[in-house]
C-alpha cells in the first residue's frame, strides 16, 4: 500500500451541507450514503483550484482530452476498444438509467431488474409507467448471492424491453463473473431486450476479482447495451456530477440522446475538470485507496466472524465499499436501520429500501477512516448486546 496518502485522517464534514453527515442529528454516526470520507486526490484538487482561479464559469463542453483518456482507459483495463463519439456525458448514472427507460420502453412495457438492488433502480419502472419485473438474486448458504438463470428468463415476457444490470452489485457486493455476464446477455439478446449496465463501482474491485463490462464481451452485446460509468465513487467526487454513457451502436445512441432533450444537461465544467484529472493522474491514489478499503473490509469481516455483532452475518464484498449485513439472526426482521439509529446512534441503510428481499438487512459504508469504522462497530455491538440482555 502507498503510504503517501493519509486515509486515516478524519475530516470534519458536519455543517458542510453534506447529505451523509448533516441529515441526522450530530450524535449519530453516518455509515449510509455511498460517498467516502476521504479527500479527493490532490491532482483533482489542483485542477479544480486552477479552474476556480480562472474565475469564469460559463457553459462548458466535454474536453476532447477527457474523451481520449476514457477511451484509452477502457482499452487498458478491459481490452474494450471504443471510439470517442460513443461517449455521452451527463450529471449522473441515475439520470442515465432513467433516460434509458424513457428512450427504450413505452408505458405498460416491462423493465427487468435483480433484487435486492440500488433503490433508484428499484423505482425506475414506476418513474416511467413501466411494469417492474423483479427477479430475486439467490442467497447461498454462505450469504453470498448468485443468479437463478431459469427464473431470470421466466420473468421476461412479451412486454419486456430493457434489463438494468447493476455490476458490481449494490448492495450485495457481487462482481459478476464473465460466465454469469455472458449468460445474462445471451438470455437478453434471445428475447430482444436492451441492456443498461450501471457500472459506477467498476473501479472498486478487491483482490481475486475482475470487473468486466458486459458490453465488452461481444459486438452483438455492445450493440444493444448502454454502459454507465463515472469517476464519482472511485475518486469521491460524486457532488461534482460528471458521468458518462458508452453506447457503441449509432441508432441506440441517437435514441438515448433524443430522450434527454430538454431534461438532462451535460456535466458541469468543474465536473469535467475533476474527471479528467482523476482518470489521467489519479491511478496511484486509487491503488492506495483500494488497499485501504480492502483492509477495512477485512477488519469488518473479521469482527463479524468473531461475534462482535451478535447474530449478524456478512458475506465478504467482492467489490464496492458497501457491506450487506444480515441481522435476522439477531432477531431483527424488520426496520433494522431504525434499530441501529435508535439504539446505537449509527445510521445505516435499511435493507428494505432495496426491495422486500432486504428486510432484516442493513447496508454499511466502510469507505471511511479506520477509527471511524471501529467506532461504528462498537456502537452497533453495544446496541445488539443491550438487546440480547433484555
Amino acid at each position: 500500500m502507498h503510504t503517501a496518502f493519509d486515509f486515516d485522517r478524519r475530516i470534519e464534514r458536519r455543517n458542510t451541507a453534506s447529505i451523509k453527515w448533516d441529515y441526522y442529528p450530530a450524535d449519530i454516526l453516518p455509515a449510509w450514503v455511498a460517498d467516502m470520507d476521504f479527500a479527493a486526490p490532490e491532482p483533482v484538487l489542483a485542477a479544480l483550484r486552477a479552474r476556480i482561479d480562472h474565475g469564469v464559469f460559463g457553459y462548458g463542453l466535454p474536453p476532447a482530452e477527457l474523451r481520449e483518456v476514457i477511451v484509452a482507459r477502457l482499452a487498458r483495463l478491459y481490452d474494450w476498444h471504443i471510439a470517442p463519439e460513443m461517449l455521452t456525458f451527463m450529471p449522473g448514472v441515475v439520470p442515465g438509467f432513467n433516460l434509458a427507460c424513457k428512450a427504450l420502453a413505452q408505458p405498460g412495457e416491462g423493465l427487468l431488474i435483480q433484487t435486492p438492488v440500488y433503490h433508484p433502480i428499484l423505482h425506475a419502472a414506476q418513474n416511467h409507467g413501466l411494469e417492474r419485473q423483479a427477479v430475486p438474486l439467490v442467497r447461498r448458504s454462505d450469504g453470498s448471492y448468485g443468479i437463478d438463470f431459469d427464473a431470470f428468463e421466466v420473468a421476461i415476457t412479451k412486454r419486456s424491453r430493457l434489463f438494468i444490470l447493476c455490476n458490481p452489485h449494490n448492495p450485495v457486493g457481487r462482481v459478476f463473473t464473465e460466465k454469469e455476464l455472458a449468460r445474462m446477455a445471451e438470455i437478453c439478446l434471445s428475447h430482444n431486450l436492451y441492456i443498461c449496465s450501471d457500472e459506477i463501482h467498476g473501479d472498486l474491485i478487491f483482490s481475486g476479482q475482475r470487473h468486466l463490462p458486459i458490453a465488452a464481451l461481444a459486438p452483438e452485446i455492445a450493440a444493444r447495451t448502454i454502459t454507465l460509468m463515472a469517476p464519482s465513487k472511485s475518486y469521491n467526487i460524486a457532488g461534482l456530477e460528471c458521468s458518462f454513457a458508452v453506447i457503441p451502436d449509432p441508432e441506440l445512441r441517437q435514441r438515448f440522446r433524443a430522450a434527454r432533450a430538454g431534461l438532462v444537461p451535460s456535466a458541469n465544467i468543474l465536473g469535467y475538470e475533476a474527471a479528467l484529472a482523476a482518470y489521467r493522474d489519479g491511478d496511484a491514489w486509487l491503488e492506495a485507496l483500494l488497499g485501504y478499503l480492502e483492509a477495512n473490509r477485512d477488519y469488518l469481516q473479521a469482527a463479524v466472524d468473531a461475534g462482535a455483532l451478535p447474530g449478524v452475518r456478512m458475506a465478504t464484498p467482492e467489490g464496492t465499499y458497501l457491506a450487506w449485513l444480515d441481522c435476522r439472526g439477531a432477531g431483527i426482521f424488520d426496520q433494522a436501520g431504525d434499530f441501529f439509529i435508535e439504539h446505537g446512534r449509527v445510521a445505516l441503510n435499511d435493507g428494505a429500501m432495496f426491495g422486500e428481499e432486504g428486510r432484516g438487512f442493513v447496508r454499511l459504508n466502510f469507505g471511511c477512516p479506520r477509527s471511524l469504522l471501529e467506532e461504528i462497530i462498537r456502537r452497533m455491538q453495544a446496541a445488539l448486546n443491550a438487546r440480547h440482555s433484555l
